[in-house]
Parts: C-alpha cells; structure tokens; sequence
C-alpha cells in the first residue's frame, strides 16, 4: 500500500471509529511501528487529525473521550494543584460527594487529613484510594461499569443517587463554555452528572484549562448551575471575564502556565 492510499486509509477508519491506536493500524495496515507514527505525526501536522497517547482522533470531535489512563498523564501538575486549591472547601462533617476522574483522584489523595468525612462516589480508583482512609465513611454507588474511564453509571447509580443529599459535589467535565455550558461526550455519564448535581447544596467544578471553550456531545449543566469553578492559571482573561459576566464565582491555583487562548492545550 502506498503511502498515500494508506494515510486515506487511517482517516477512514477516524471517520469510522472516532479514534485509533498505533497498534490496531500496524495490525490492519501491516507496517511497521515507526511508519504509523510517522503517518500520525504528517497527518496531524496537515492539520487531519490530533494525535492522542498511543493513537489519534479526529481534529474535531465531540464524541471522543480519553481513557483513564490517558487522563491520568495529561496535565498532571495542573489538576494536582486544582485539587489542593478545591480542598479548602471542604470541612470535617461534610457529606461530599466525588464525581469520577482523574482530578477527583488528586483530591481524594488530599482527604486523608479530615478525621470525620462521609464521601459518595461512582469511581472505582477513588474508592480505592478512600476504602483506607480512617474517619471517612465510604458510600460506594453500584451500576454498570464503564470500563475505560473506570465509573458507574446507569439507572441503578441514579436511583441511589436520587436518595441521597450531600453538602457538596465536586464535578469533572471534559468541557465548559460560558455560553454552551458544561458538555462531556457520553449520554450514560451527563446523565448521572446531572443526578449528582441536583442531589447537591453547592456544586464546585474542577476542570484544567484545557477543557475550557471546549463543546462535547452532551450538555449536561448550564454554567448557572455550578457555584464555584476551580482552575489553572492556563484560563485567558477573557474566559475570567466571560464566566464571571454569568454569574460564575472562580478560584484560579497557580501552575505558572499562564497563556493566551491561541496557546491552549
């Protein structure tokens, strides 16, 4: 196959299957490791496709969604810093409540501190991480796992969910427009945000700057909905002045990756 059909070949299968992998096209193409990078890489430089960890996505796609793996890689200082900002809203006493990602994985690494915390969630590697912890009560919701990002979902999630009132909830997001609202790209995972966000006193988003301006396939909030987003310093003044012109209380942590819009990851 020539270099051309074959390329042709890789954004057919984007178009196909929202994302591949470096592996699945040695395998369907029969070339070498070095040659699909390479493909990938011209590719993205044409400005075709964006490379992701492993593989690649259509340059516009609502509908992708990275692994946990792949999140838990990406932006790591940024969303260690935003846990320790979102932290202090938290008091001994509280009924929180952790939405799934790797953000809330920082967090919950921060919870130890508390000696009387009861904490709900649908994530399996916060539940994990929590199960040892003294002094916090684990509520843990059932449902149907949703193997790549490692949380549960479905009618069974929101029927507990639709019983119980926390303080709190902290919310991760895959994007957050002022004016399109907070989108994620899977139906199963807005849905339960939206059980969580109404079993809430006060809704705190966590979300680095790269998810900002960012529309997916499903709206689950509108910006109004949340009390308090806490970012990076990677946000634009004029996303500062866009979210805080609705309304939209903002907590910025320092990373020292302060850039402007056209410089967003």
């Amino acid at each position: 196959m020539y270099e051309l059909e074959r390329k042709r070949r890789i954004l057919d299968l984007l178009n196909e299957r929202y994302r591949v992998d470096v592996q699945g096209l040695i395998q369907e193409l029969q070339v070498s490791e070095s040659t699909i990078r390479r493909d990938l890489k011209e590719l993205e430089e044409s400005n075709h496709l964006k490379r992701t960890h492993g593989g690649a996505i259509p340059l516009y796609n609502v509908h992708f969604e990275p692994s946990f793996l792949e999140k838990e890689i990406s932006n790591c200082e940024q969303k260690k810093a935003i846990a320790e900002g979102a932290v202090q809203y938290i008091e001994d006493g509280d009924v929180i409540l952790l939405d799934s990602g790797t953000t809330m994985l920082y967090l919950a690494k921060e919870l130890k501190r508390f000696k009387k915390l009861t904490i709900v969630t649908n994530a399996v590697p916060l539940a994990q991480e929590l199960q040892a912890y003294n002094g916090i009560e684990l509520i843990f919701l059932g449902g149907t796992l949703r193997k790549e990002v490692l949380s549960l979902v479905g009618p069974f999630a929101e029927h507990v969910l639709s019983m119980i009132h926390v303080d709190k909830a902290f919310i991760a997001t895959n994007g957050i427009h002022p004016v399109e609202g907070i989108s994620t790209p899977n139906i199963d995972e807005a849905s339960i945000k939206r059980k969580m966000i109404a079993s809430a006193k006060k809704v705190i988003l966590l979300a680095d700057s790269s998810k900002i301006n960012e529309i997916k396939h499903v709206k689950f909030a509108k910006v109004s909905d949340i009390q308090l987003f806490v970012t990076d310093d990677g946000i634009s003044e004029e996303s500062i002045e866009a979210f805080q012109s609705n309304g939209l209380m903002l907590h910025v942590v320092p990373c020292g990756v302060k850039k402007d819009e056209a410089g967003k990851s």
